[in-house]
């Protein structure tokens, strides 16, 4: 499977296992979120530690999650973000935007505050 979901409580923990995340991926991720917010999760962490690479539609799922969170008044925290998709993440200057964590414990620790 291209995605893991760990659910616990009223967050989600999503790690991609894709080494390019591009429109081959970004669709099932969509589906993944959206399935999520039907569930009632309002908190989500996106692990991208395994991503080397994202393009435009990678970029187009993150957004989606981001809304999706802050319509539920929820949070969303990327985490384990490579070199490369980092850039490009501020390249974008979606780093003004988004809630960025080195690991997934310092997601957790961002959304119990």
């Amino acid at each position: 499977m291209n995605f893991t979901v760990n659910q616990t409580g009223n967050s989600a923990i999503v790690e991609l296992n894709i080494e390019k995340f591009n429109a081959l991926y970004a669709q099932e991720l969509k589906d993944v979120l959206l399935q999520l917010q039907k569930n009632g999760e309002n908190h989500i962490v996106l692990d991208m530690s395994a991503t080397r690479y994202c393009d435009s539609s990678g970029l187009s799922a993150i957004l989606l999650a981001n809304r999706i969170c802050k319509e539920a008044s929820g949070q969303f925290i990327l985490c384990g973000l490579q070199e490369n998709v980092e850039k490009l993440i501020q390249m974008a200057q979606l780093d003004k935007v988004l809630t960025i964590t080195k690991n997934q414990q310092q997601a957790n620790e961002a959304i119990a505050e």
